[in-house]
C-alpha cells in the first residue's frame, strides 16, 4: 500500500487470472484455451499486415471486423461493437449500462470478474443462487434490478440456459439491460444474438479467445440494439479510441470468414469433451452437463484440492476454485486427444 494511491484503490479486490506456467512440458488444462491453432486464413491475414502500414494508426472503429461480424450473424454494423478482449467490452457495459441505483443481478457461481467490475465502478449487486443442479432459474431474476448479467454457458459450471429461457428472462425484465456473456457458446449452445432485433434491452458479448483460438490476440465484441452499442462507443472513445491494432482487426475478420475451419475445430473439441466426461464418469466422478470447452467435475470420495495437487506433480494443471459451493469441483479444459489421455492416465 502506498501513500500515493487514490483512496478507492486500497479497497479493490482484483480479478485473479488462471495460472500461465513458464514450464513448456506441462499439460495445461486450466485456462480454457483452444487446443487447436487459429485459422490458417487468420494467420495469413495477420502476416500480411506486418508491413510499413504499422506506422499508421488502426481504424478506431474497426469497421472491417464489425462488417465481418455483422455478415456472420446477419445484423447491421451499427449493432456491433468491438474491443480489446471481451473483458474490456464487459467493462464498458458495466460502466455505461448498469449504474442505475438498483442492484445488478448475476449468479452466485459465475465468472469472477463480475464482482470485480462492480467494485471498480461502484455498482451494487446481488448474487442469485444457482439451483441444486447448478442451473440458472429465470424465476429467481423476477425482482427489481438495475441489470442482469450471466455467462451462457455459465462459467465455471459449463451449464447452458436454453434460448427460450433467455427470452422469458428478457420479457420479465424489459426495463433492464440483460447481458448474455457468450464466451463459450460455440461449443454447444445457440447464440442469443438471434433475439437482439426483438429485444432492445439485450446485449450479447463474445470473445475470439475460445472457439476461434485467438486468446493471444485479445479481441472481443458485443451485439445489440444500436442505442446500447452507442453507449459502449461513448465509453470507449472516452477511454481508448484505438483498442484494436491493425493486426488484430485483420486476423479477427479473417477468422470469422473461415467458417469451415471454425466448425471443424469446434466439432473436435465437443467430441473430446464427451469422451473425457464419459471417462471421468467411469472413474466415479460427477460431471455437470457442459456446453463449453471444459468440464466441471467432482469425486465423492476424493478432495478436489488434493486431486489438483497430485495431478500437478504429474505435470497436468487443472483449475481448482476455493469458492463456497464449488470447492470440491475441478474445472478441466478440453485439450487435444493426447493431452486428454495424459490427464486420464495421471488420474489413474
Amino acid at each position: 500500500m502506498s501513500k500515493f494511491w487514490s483512496p478507492f484503490v486500497k479497497d479493490l479486490v482484483p480479478y485473479v487470472p488462471g495460472e500461465q506456467p513458464k514450464l513448456s512440458k506441462l499439460v495445461k488444462l486450466n485456462t480454457n484455451e483452444n487446443p487447436y491453432g487459429p485459422s490458417p486464413r487468420a494467420i495469413a491475414a495477420m502476416q500480411a499486415e506486418i508491413n510499413d502500414g504499422l506506422r499508421l494508426y488502426p481504424d478506431p472503429n474497426g469497421e472491417r471486423l464489425k462488417q465481418a461480424v455483422a455478415d456472420y450473424y446477419g445484423v447491421q454494423m451499427a449493432q456491433v461493437f468491438v474491443g480489446n478482449g471481451s473483458d474490456e467490452v464487459l467493462a464498458h457495459a458495466f460502466h455505461g449500462l448498469f449504474r442505475h441505483g438498483r442492484p445488478l443481478l448475476f449468479p452466485d457461481v459465475t465468472y469472477s470478474f463480475y464482482p470485480v467490475y462492480c467494485g471498480l465502478y461502484g455498482i451494487d449487486y446481488q448474487a442469485v443462487a444457482l439451483n441444486e443442479q447448478f442451473q440458472i432459474d429465470v424465476a429467481d431474476y423476477q425482482r427489481p434490478n438495475g441489470g442482469i448479467i450471466f455467462p451462457n454457458p455459465n462459467a465455471p459450471t459449463g451449464c447452458l440456459l436454453p434460448l427460450e429461457a433467455i427470452e422469458r428472462l428478457l420479457q420479465a425484465n424489459s426495463e433492464s439491460v440483460v447481458l448474455v456473456d457468450e464466451a463459450y457458446v460455440d461449443f454447444g449452445g445457440e447464440s442469443a444474438i438471434a433475439l437482439v432485433d426483438r429485444y432492445p434491452n439485450l446485449l450479447v458479448t463474445q470473445t475470439l479467445s475460445k472457439s476461434r483460438s485467438l486468446a493471444g490476440l485479445r479481441v472481443g465484441l458485443a451485439v445489440g440494439h444500436p442505442d446500447l452499442i452507442e453507449a459502449l462507443e461513448r465509453i470507449k472513445n472516452s477511454f481508448n479510441s484505438y483498442p484494436l491494432d491493425r493486426i488484430a482487426i485483420a486476423g479477427a475478420a479473417a477468422a470469422f470468414a473461415d467458417r469451415e475451419y471454425f466448425e471443424q475445430t469446434c466439432r473436435q473439441v465437443i467430441a473430446s469433451r464427451e469422451a473425457v466426461a464419459a471417462a471421468l464418469h467411469e472413474r466415479g466422478f460427477e460431471v455437470l452437463p457442459s456446453a463449453a470447452n471444459f468440464i466441471f467435475a467432482r469425486h465423492p470420495q476424493r478432495d478436489a484440492a488434493a486431486i489438483a495437487a497430485a495431478l500437478r506433480e504429474q505435470g497436468v494443471i487443472v483449475r481448482h476454485f476455493k469458492q463456497p459451493r464449488i470447492e470440491q469441483f475441478l474445472r478441466i479444459t478440453i485439450g487435444t486427444p493426447e493431452q486428454n489421455q495424459a490427464l486420464l492416465e495421471a488420474l489413474g
